[in-house]
Parts: C-alpha cells; sequence; structure tokens
C-alpha cells in the first residue's frame, strides 16, 4: 500500500474518511445501499479501502437533498457564497500533502504530479470565489423606445457532475465550484477508481462552511443506474461530464430527452508541432510536460508529435535521452516521475497501439527502464519514430507515457493532418517567429493551444474543445456562466 512521507500516514487518513460511509446525501455519510466495492492501488493492485457503493435509490436520495437545500443556497448572497469557496481553497492548500498521498495511492500519479494537481485544483475555488461577487447582467432601452430591459443572470438548478479517474480532485473542484458560485447545489458521481480524494474533497467543503445537502457525492459501480436517475429526474437541469467521447455521446442522448443543459469535456488527441525554426531544447522540454505530466493520462496530453524533417533527429535524440532517464515507479516513492496507469486494460489497450505501430515500420528509439519487482500496471515510458500518419498510435488517444514522432516539411500537409481527427481539444506550437506560431494556431481546430509552452490548463481560461472533444467552456468567467440561465424583464417605460 502506497504512502507519501507526511506527518498523517494514508492508514490514518484513510480511518477519518471512513469511505464504507461514502454516500455524502443532505450532510450524512451513510452505507451504500449496494454494499462496498474495492477501491486499488494501480501501483501494486493491493485493496485500498471497501468502499460505499450506491444505487439509483441514493441516487434519488441525493436529488432530494440537492433540492431541499436549493431554495437556500441560491438566495444566499454572492459574497457568503465567496467567502466559503475562498476557505475550501485555504483548507485545500492546508491539507494539501493529505490530498497528494490520496490521489497517489488511488490514482498512482508521483507525488510531484499529485501535489501540482492539488494546487490546481485549490485554484477553482480561489477564482470562482473572486467571480461569485461578479455576477452580470445589463440594462438597454429598446430601439424603438418606451421599454426598458433588465437583464440577469439566475442559476441553472440542480447541476449532476460526473468526474473522470485521471484528475480526482482537479475535475471535480473545476466543476463544483462554478456551481456553487453560481448559486447551484450539486450532485456528484466521482469515477469508481478514484472516489477517495473525492471524499476528502467533500469533507472540506463542509468544514468550510458549505450547507448540508448543497453538496452531496454518490460513489457506484453502476453509473447508468445512477446517472440515468438523475438525467431523468425533472429536478436536475444540468449535467456536466468529463470523459471518454463515447461516453458523452451517449449521456448527450439521454439528456436530449428533457433538453438538459449540458457542458461535456471529452476526448482529446492533441497535436504538438515543431517547426523548423523552433528551440529545439525548448520543444523537448515542452513535450515532456505536455506528454508525461501524470503518466500521460490527460486529455490535454500531447498524443502525436509532428516535427520538422529539418529539425526532427535533433529533437528524437534529446527527447529520445530524456525519456531514457525517467524514474518508474510507484507514484508514492521519492524520485519517481512516472507511475502506473490505471488498470490492466489501459496496459494492454496502449502495448497493441504500440504492437500496430511497430508492425507498420515505427521503430522505438528509447525506452525508460521499468524496475524489476513492480507488481502494478506499469508501462515503460517510450519515444517511436518513423511513425505512419495513419497509424492507430496517432489516430486514437494513447493515454499513456509514449510519444510517437512524425515528420513534416509542408505546413498545408502539416495542417491536413493534425486536423485529420474528430477530436480538438488541445494543441501545441513550438515555433521561434512568434506571427508564425499565432498564424499556425489558427489554422488549427482545437480549443486550446500552447504556443511554445507544454501547458495550457489555467482556471482563469475557458478550457474546453471544438468538435467531438466537448461542448462550453470550464474556467475563466465562461465557466461560470455554464452554471446559470440568463433572465430578462421588458419594464414598460412610456
Amino acid at each position: 500500500m502506497s504512502t507519501v512521507a507526511t506527518a498523517t500516514s494514508l492508514e490514518e487518513i484513510l480511518a477519518r474518511l471512513a469511505p464504507a460511509h461514502g454516500v455524502h446525501i443532505g450532510g450524512a455519510w451513510l452505507r451504500g445501499d449496494l454494499g462496498t466495492y474495492d477501491v486499488d492501488d494501480p501501483a501494486d493492485k493491493a485493496v485500498l479501502a471497501a468502499v460505499g457503493n450506491a444505487g439509483a435509490d441514493q441516487a434519488t436520495a441525493a436529488v432530494d437533498a440537492a433540492a431541499a437545500a436549493a431554495a437556500g443556497w441560491a438566495a444566499t448572497p454572492p459574497r457568503r457564497r465567496s467567502e466559503i469557496l475562498h476557505r475550501a481553497f485555504e483548507l485545500m492548500r492546508r491539507d494539501a500533502d493529505e490530498l497528494a498521498t490520496l490521489i497517489c495511492a488511488e490514482n498512482g500519479k508521483s507525488v510531484a504530479d499529485a501535489r501540482a494537481e492539488v494546487a490546481y485544483a485549490g485554484e477553482f475555488f480561489r477564482w470562482f470565489a473572486e467571480e461569485a461577487v461578479r455576477i452580470d447582467g445589463s440594462f438597454g432601452s429598446a430601439p424603438a423606445g418606451g421599454v426598458r430591459s433588465v437583464v440577469t443572470r439566475r442559476p441553472v438548478g440542480i447541476a449532476a457532475l460526473v468526474t473522470p479517474w485521471n484528475f480526482p480532485a482537479a475535475m471535480a473542484t473545476r466543476k463544483i465550484a462554478p456551481a456553487l458560485a453560481a448559486g447551484c447545489t450539486v450532485v456528484l458521481k466521482p469515477a469508481a477508481e478514484t472516489p477517495l480524494t473525492a471524499f476528502a474533497v467533500a469533507r472540506l467543503l463542509a468544514e468550510a462552511g458549505v450547507p448540508a445537502g448543497v453538496v452531496n457525492v454518490v460513489p457506484t459501480t453502476e453509473p447508468d443506474d445512477v446517472v440515468g436517475t438523475w438525467l431523468a429526474d425533472p429536478r436536475v437541469r444540468k449535467i456536466s461530464f468529463t470523459g471518454s467521447t463515447g461516453v458523452g455521446r451517449h449521456l448527450l442522448r439521454q439528456a436530449a430527452d428533457r433538453v438538459l443543459n449540458a457542458s461535456m469535456e471529452l476526448g482529446g488527441n492533441a497535436p504538438f508541432v515543431v517547426t523548423e525554426d523552433a528551440d529545439v531544447v525548448a520543444a523537448v522540454d515542452g513535450a515532456m510536460v505536455a506528454k508525461f505530466r501524470g503518466g500521460g493520462q490527460a486529455c490535454t496530453a500531447a498524443n502525436r508529435l509532428y516535427v520538422h524533417v529539418a529539425v526532427a533527429e535533433e529533437f528524437t535524440a534529446l527527447l529520445a535521452q530524456r525519456v531514457s532517464a525517467l524514474v518508474v515507479g510507484r507514484g508514492a516513492e521519492p524520485g519517481t516521475e512516472i507511475g502506473p496507469l490505471i488498470n490492466a486494460r489501459a496496459v494492454d489497450r496502449v502495448n497493441g497501439l504500440l504492437d500496430d505501430a511497430l508492425a507498420g515500420g515505427a521503430r522505438v528509439v528509447a525506452r525508460a527502464e521499468v524496475p524489476d519487482g513492480l507488481s502494478g500496471y506499469f508501462l515503460a515510458p517510450t519515444v517511436v519514430a518513423d511513425v505512419a500518419p495513419d497509424a492507430r498510435l496517432v489516430q486514437e488517444e494513447i493515454f499513456a507515457p509514449v510519444a510517437p514522432i512524425v515528420t513534416w516539411d509542408d505546413e498545408d500537409t502539416l495542417v491536413e493532418l493534425v486536423n485529420d481527427s474528430e477530436m480538438g481539444l488541445a494543441a501545441y506550437v513550438f515555433a521561434g517567429d512568434l506571427k508564425r506560431a499565432l498564424q499556425l494556431a489558427e489554422r488549427i481546430d482545437a480549443g486550446m493551444v500552447g504556443i511554445n509552452r507544454g501547458l495550457v490548463s489555467d482556471p482563469s481560461a475557458p478550457f474546453g474543445g471544438l468538435k467531438q472533444s466537448g461542448l462550453g467552456r470550464e474556467g475563466a468567467h465562461e465557466g461560470l456562466e455554464e452554471y446559470q440561465e440568463t433572465q430578462y424583464f421588458s419594464v414598460d417605460w412610456s
């Protein structure tokens, strides 16, 4: 069982969380009506905890609690909501090491990545604490005269939030914070693989002053029953989902039956472009962040590296050197840079993608060492060169520490390759000429483009994609608007 060297051990943290009573409804921590299920440590496959397993009945009970709290929370002054969110941010900072311990244990990522996630997650509470007091509106005159229009914003209502396993803290706070800032109550289904961090965040919110019923957490191994119950409930007016495009399509079909307000942050297939005039060392630095942060298990991860032929040899050699030196191990161990994948299915899938690319003529130019004795779901960080543009390794989202390199020499052809995907979440461009980088970025079908940097996520920026990478935005002021409805009053002024 993994532990981070902090003042509080994982065992002590789990004892306080009491995950068997992990269903959080109306301020109470309850056993699951389906019993419990095991949450495993992907680094060694050991059972971390038996977690309360909720079904459809508790899904409905969570909506009952959210509905009972809805009017009071919507009427809470924005300043008070802001103060509570600010307090939640401070508590996230106070408990950063304990939250990182949980993330390392249930997700497997390195201590450094886990602590970075906790800091990022906390910033959503701070950002939306500030946005809570900036809910805007407008006042105007009708062109014909005699009428004044007063435009206001109101909470959309009860929001159903569904989060993935790869960022168990940040994906929860990125949805909870704007919902609470807008005056909405929420029901949250964390990923079955990583519910423990969500329990800790819910307890912090209660300590920060969030009233009972405003935030409800429903862990489950039956997501269709739980989320389906929410989507069919007329009291639920919002669905926000982060996960695969396939599941997102399924939820959108269900949401369409009730014309639900929907936000979808779905799959990615991010291109990473290096031009002939790029600073190659900086590009490699950027690739190490964009590709290998979190072990490559991020929707914004650089999935396919398009490197100009003039610098391909230098770039590949430098990247190979860096990747070969990566330290693979249990996330909680000091010095670990790359932890395990989330489960055996992920390992098998990525190995299949690699085998397909190698059969098509690609070659492995670097592979980090995976130490003997590791029993978890580990996969060696790998650099693959001479990859065919139509290989599955570049056509499908990898979600692992594998970097396929494709070379190019014509920009129009490059743009065709880059945009030949149903996804359009993130992209990265490294170029020496900033004007050229921006012009190239404008041609890329992606909602976010990193220019000479390997990171695009920021609470103050509107996170989201184009095409089948999703609908709506998270973060920035746009993230608040996702949880609001516009209403206007037409006032006689004659």
